[in-house]
Formats: structure tokens, C-alpha cells, sequence
């Protein structure tokens, strides 16, 4: 009966510590979004340096958590990133050369030429300081991006996802401890 008791207690202070926000960077996560219907709940997060500097801040939601980047990249099922740029030196210009690098050392999915393009076209405007992009994987879709709560578009197709998602959680991801971090291993 007291293994049983801890046992409980230990379940639900495992899952009060869930539902709690987490803040990285001066970036507050909360632990659950809900998009047009459909929950997602915080999985980690993380802070991509280089050179000592905080550029932005990464959380990753899901509909179900997990620790196993590949279960993530192959999923078919709703989930989302959230960056959040923390950096003045983070400009238009260097997240897209940024992201252009993302998809030539990701392994996983596949990307087009023309769907890159598309993708980096949604930032065309300068960043700010505190600039909010959120990359929603909408299953049977493709990925839809807003900035700042603003619909840029959508990248068609669940090997785009993929590849996307490679940028962060795939084999050569741009930062390992940014990695650990939206997979909660931090």
C-alpha cells in the first residue's frame, strides 16, 4: 500500500511539473497550445548559441511526448515549433543562409528546391528582437508558418516536415544542445 502511495505521489508531481511553463532565454513556454482545435503539448526546449551569443530560443510541441527525435521527424501528426528570436545579430538575411545550411546538412525527408524557396520567402520582412515564428506541421498538409501570430503560407507535404524538422533534431542538427533541449533531455 505505501509503494502504491508513493507511486501515486510520484506520478502526480511528475505531472504538476508538466503543466508548469518553462522560460529559457527570457522566452516563456507555457505547456500546452491550442491550434484551431488541436492541443499540442510542450516537449522542450532550448537556446541556440554561437560564438557566446544567445540567438533565439526553440521550444517544440507535439501531441503526444517523446524523447525520440526520429519518432518526431516521422510522424504524420500535428506538432509545431516555436522560435523565438532573443538576438539583434538574428536578421533576415543570416536565418535564411541559416536555414539554406539547415537543409543541406539534413539527412531526413526530402526538400525541393522550389518548396526551400518558398519556405525562406515567408521571412521577408526584418527581424526584431522578440520576433515570434511558429512552424505548425498541419497533418495531411504541409507546414504552415506565422510570424508574430501573421499566416505567412504553408510548404506542402510530409517530407518537407521532415526535412524542416531535420534542421534542429536530425543527425547534424544546427546546435546538439538545442537538440536536447526541445527533446527534454536537458
Amino acid at each position: 500500500m505505501k509503494f502504491i502511495l508513493s507511486s501515486l505521489l510520484v506520478l502526480f508531481m511528475a505531472q504538476g511539473s508538466i503543466a508548469q511553463n518553462r522560460s529559457i532565454g527570457g522566452v516563456t513556454f507555457p505547456p500546452k497550445l491550442d491550434i484551431k482545435g488541436t492541443s499540442l503539448y510542450f516537449n522542450g526546449c532550448g537556446l541556440r548559441e554561437k560564438y557566446t551569443l544567445d540567438l533565439y530560443v526553440a521550444g517544440l510541441y507535439l501531441d503526444k511526448t517523446t524523447m525520440d527525435a526520429k519518432k518526431i521527424m516521422a510522424s504524420s501528426s500535428s506538432s509545431a515549433i516555436k522560435l523565438v528570436i532573443t538576438s539583434s545579430k538574428v536578421t533576415r538575411d543570416k536565418f535564411n543562409e541559416s536555414v539554406k545550411d539547415g537543409f543541406e546538412n539534413a539527412t531526413t525527408g526530402k526538400a525541393t528546391a522550389a518548396e526551400i524557396a518558398k519556405f525562406k520567402g515567408f521571412f521577408s520582412e526584418p527581424f526584431k528582437v522578440k520576433d515570434e515564428i511558429l512552424m505548425i506541421y498541419v497533418p495531411g498538409k504541409g507546414v504552415a508558418v506565422t510570424i508574430n501570430g501573421k499566416y505567412k503560407g504553408i510548404v506542402e507535404g510530409l517530407e518537407f516536415k521532415k526535412r524542416l524538422y531535420a534542421i534542429w533534431l536530425g543527425d547534424k542538427p544546427a546546435s546538439a544542445k538545442l537538440k536536447k533541449g526541445m527533446l527534454g533531455r536537458l
